[in-house]
């Protein structure tokens, strides 16, 4: 992950605290082998606690342990936590904050001061919060970081109290933005406007409660819209972001957390056409509803299927497949049509590309059964563990194939009885993988809703998805499977010149 943020051109990247746990001690120690291009790692801690000395203090002595040579120092900005989390006099807090910063630069150590609850603090108290950052520029902090630690201040206020900060202070002043209502990049970037030269933030957008603001966001608007070099990098500037959507979804992966199909610049929606004027349009010229090229951020533009679609987005659709047709061509009417009811019926097409290519098929008059499933059956059972059993029969010309299976499942044990009896007459299906499988509840009016399955596969560096709908989750299973299958199978046979 540093190896990534370095890459990219991130100046600071935080760490860990490592008075906190071990396992940020490690790092702080594994980091000490890695060398960096652009980056410089930094660790975070507070100030000494109460009733003791900088010197006797195992949170400072912990961070100095760490060789670095920048350190971000947390202090109380706010006379509320002063008073009541702290619970030490306010000119006390002052003299912590001073012997904390002057402790640690008399070892030669760079201190970023973050002015914990900042913005909440000016409002309780303005004269006392501005105290705490005007001495610890004084003491040799040299960035001074404004936190709305809150993320609950609105834009207005957010502006006069960072211009009041900003004309007391002569050192670096830069800003930490929660995103509790939903103001954490919107103030970030008032903050830029007004001077602030140092900004913190997160991938993602990760962080205490609703987030912290997301770089994923922040960087490119500033670099691109307000024209400002925010990473260092040799890079040309339209060159140092491509690598910001993975990035974002490499991040998503370490969290084990699903990506926002809507964030800004990254999102996998972040330049997906949906409407059909839209589309239209788009494919005349992109800027007529992108406000940048997707690729700037290593993202890709996306003509979704959907019932909303017009003739253009099928058309595109097809023209992705090699196949050409005409804006008149009944072909077109009978796919919309078809997606259109499919649709009105629970359907989700959007991201179900083999679903749309086979109706597409079927359209232009191509026989789309290499294989038929006479006859399914799955059981569930529970010994020492649980697993299920399946059996199929299907019909390739006039040969009937029967197999059986086991799996952990049902899905799974039909899948695999499925593939057996496939591979025996179709061995191009070997590497034909299932790599995702979701299932949504549809409302419906009656006692019984509908469930829509969605499983996608891949064959080599080729993926397709299907989906299919029943009040049954296991019949919509196996229409799902079957059309995966009947997809691979079509391609060979429709569009040999495919890319697998």
């Amino acid at each position: 992950m540093v190896e990534r943020l370095d890459e990219l051109g991130v100046k600071y990247i935080e760490g860990g605290w490592p008075s906190s746990n071990p396992k940020d001690v490690k790092f702080f120690k594994a980091m000490k082998q890695i060398s960096l291009k652009n980056s410089k790692i930094v660790a975070c801690g507070s100030t000494y606690k109460k009733d003791s000395l900088p010197q006797k203090d195992k949170g400072l002595n912990a961070l100095l342990k760490t060789d670095l040579d920048t350190i971000v120092i947390v202090g109380k900005s706010w006379d509320l936590h002063v008073k009541e989390v702290l619970r030490v006099g306010l000119d006390e807090n002052l003299i912590m904050i001073q012997k904390t910063i002057e402790y640690l630069k008399d070892h030669g150590i760079h201190v970023i001061f973050d002015a914990e609850h900042f913005y909440d603090g000016y409002n309780a108290n303005p004269e006392y919060s501005l105290r705490v950052v005007k001495v610890a520029e004084e003491s040799g902090a040299e960035v001074i970081v404004l936190c709305d630690t809150n993320g609950g201040t609105l834009i207005n206020k957010f502006k006069e109290i960072t211009q009041h900060a900003l004309s007391i202070l002569k050192t670096k002043v830069g800003v930490h933005c929660h995103n509790d209502i939903g103001l954490a990049v919107a103030n970030t970037l008032t903050a830029i406007e007004l001077g602030v030269k140092h900004i913190q933030g997160t991938i993602n957008g990760f962080g205490e409660r609703c987030g912290n603001a997301d770089l994923c966001q922040l960087i490119p608007t500033i670099q691109l819209k307000m024209g400002i070099r925010a990473l260092i990098s040799s890079k040309p500037l339209l060159e140092q972001l491509k690598s910001l959507t993975a990035l974002s979804q490499y991040v998503y992966e370490l969290t084990n957390t699903n990506p926002n199909p809507y964030q800004p610049y990254v999102g996998m929606n972040a330049f997906a056409h949906k409407a059909g004027i839209h589309i239209n349009a788009i494919l005349k010229n992109p800027r007529a509803y992108e406000h940048i090229e997707p690729s700037l951020v290593g993202n890709k533009r996306k003509l979704a299927i959907s019932e909303l679609s017009g003739r253009s987005a099928i058309i595109n659709e097809a023209l992705k497949l090699g196949i050409k047709l005409d804006k008149q061509s009944s072909v077109v009417d009978e796919v919309l049509n078809t997606i259109k009811k499919l649709e009105a019926e629970g359907y989700y097409l959007e991201n179900a590309n083999a679903t749309v290519h086979l109706i597409l098929f079927k359209a232009m008059g191509y026989d789309l059964q290499p294989f038929t499933l006479k006859f399914w059956r799955v059981t569930t059972e529970k010994l020492e563990q649980t697993f299920a059993t399946s059996e199929v029969l299907v019909k390739v010309k006039r040969e009937t194939i029967h197999e059986a299976a086991v799996g952990v499942g049902p899905v799974h044990a039909l899948d695999c009885a499925l593939r057996k009896a496939l591979l025996k007459r179709f061995p191009i299906l070997k590497k034909t993988k299932l790599i995702n499988y979701k299932v949504s509840v549809v409302e419906s009016g009656g006692t019984a809703s509908a469930v829509r399955v969605f499983i996608e596969f891949k064959d080599n560096n080729y993926n397709w998805a299907t989906t299919a709908l029943s009040q049954n989750i296991l019949e919509a299973s196996i229409k799902a499977l079957v059309d995966g299958y009947t997809y691979r199978l079509a391609l060979d046979k429709i569009l040999p010149n495919h890319n697998n």
